[in-house]
C-alpha cells in the first residue's frame, strides 16, 4: 500500500483528497493545526476504508511546523509516495489594508512551505524512482489580483519548472488550479459568498477526481473544470492592463465583503 501526505487535510479540498485516496486504498499522513479534528478524521477514514491514517499536527506558518512535515517526508523507512500541498488561506482586504504580518504569513504557507515540502518529498522520491506531488494553486494565479494571486502564480511557475527539471526521474509534479469551491476557506477569511453566481462553484470531490486523473496522465497543470478552462483561455487574450481592471472590479463584486 502506498502512502499519501496531505496538508490542510481536515477541510475542503484537502478533506476531499483524503476521502478519495483512502477509498482508493492509500495509507495517509494527515497534516493540519487542529489535533482533535485530525484524530477524528483519521479514525473515520480508518474505520470506513481500513487504511492506516497517521496524524501530524503542524502549523505551516511556523518554521517548526514546516520542519516537522519535511522530516516526515524525508523518512526513508516509511516513505511518502504522494504529497498533496493543500494548506492555504486568504486575507480579507485590498493591498495595504491587510497587515504586513498577515501578508508575510501567507507567503510563508503558500510559497516557502510549498518549496521546502516539495523539495523534501521529491528528493526522497527521486531516490526511489517514483512518486508524485500536487501543489494546490488557484485560477487566481492567472489574473493580477493581490498577494493571494501572486503567491498562487508562484506555485504554478515553481511546480511546472520543477516538473521539467525532474522529467525522466519517475517523479511527477503538478499545479492544481481550482476556481471557487465550497469549503471553509471563505468563512475563515471573513469573506462573503452570497454574491458569487452558482455556476462558478465547483464540487470538491469531482475536482479531486479530475486532478488525480490529470496527474496520472502526466500533466503539470490542472484546471479541472471546462468552465474555468474557458475563462482562463479567454483571459490570455485580454491585454494585461484591461485584465487587471476587470480583475479588480470582479474582486470587489465577488470577493471579500
Amino acid at each position: 500500500m502506498t502512502t499519501a501526505l496531505i496538508t490542510g487535510s481536515t477541510a475542503g479540498i484537502g478533506a476531499a483528497f483524503a476521502r478519495r485516496l483512502a477509498a482508493d486504498g492509500h495509507n495517509l499522513v494527515l497534516v493540519a493545526r487542529d489535533t482533535k479534528r485530525l484524530r477524528e478524521q483519521a479514525t473515520e477514514l480508518h474505520d470506513r476504508h481500513g487504511i492506516e491514517a497517521e496524524v501530524l499536527t503542524a502549523d505551516l506558518a511556523e518554521d517548526k511546523g514546516i520542519e516537522s512535515v519535511a522530516d516526515r517526508l524525508g523518512d526513508r523507512k516509511n516513505p511518502v509516495d504522494l504529497l498533496i500541498n493543500n494548506a492555504g488561506f486568504g486575507n480579507k482586504g485590498r493591498y495595504l489594508d491587510v497587515p504586513m504580518v498577515d501578508e508575510l504569513r501567507m507567503l510563508k504557507v503558500h510559497c516557502e512551505a510549498v518549496l521546502r515540502l516539495t523539495s523534501a518529498a521529491t528528493e526522497a522520491m527521486r531516490e526511489r524512482g517514483r512518486g508524485g506531488v500536487v501543489n494546490v494553486a488557484s485560477v487566481a494565479a492567472f489574473v493580477p489580483r493581490g498577494t493571494y494571486g501572486a503567491s498562487k502564480a508562484w506555485v504554478v511557475q515553481f511546480s511546472q519548472g520543477a516538473a521539467r527539471d525532474l522529467a525522466g526521474s519517475g517523479v511527477r509534479l503538478m499545479a492544481l488550479c481550482p476556481g471557487f469551491v465550497r469549503t471553509e476557506f471563505h468563512d475563515r477569511a471573513g469573506m462573503g459568498t452570497d454574491n458569487i453566481p452558482g455556476w462558478m462553484w465547483l464540487d470538491a470531490d469531482k475536482l479531486v477526481a479530475a486532478a488525480l486523473h490529470d496527474l496520472a496522465r502526466g500533466k503539470t497543470l490542472s484546471i479541472p473544470d471546462p468552465r474555468y478552462k474557458a475563462l482562463m483561455g479567454a483571459a490570455k487574450l485580454v491585454p494585461r492592463g484591461v485584465l487587471g481592471a476587470v480583475s479588480s472590479r470582479t474582486g470587489r463584486k465577488y470577493g471579500p465583503q
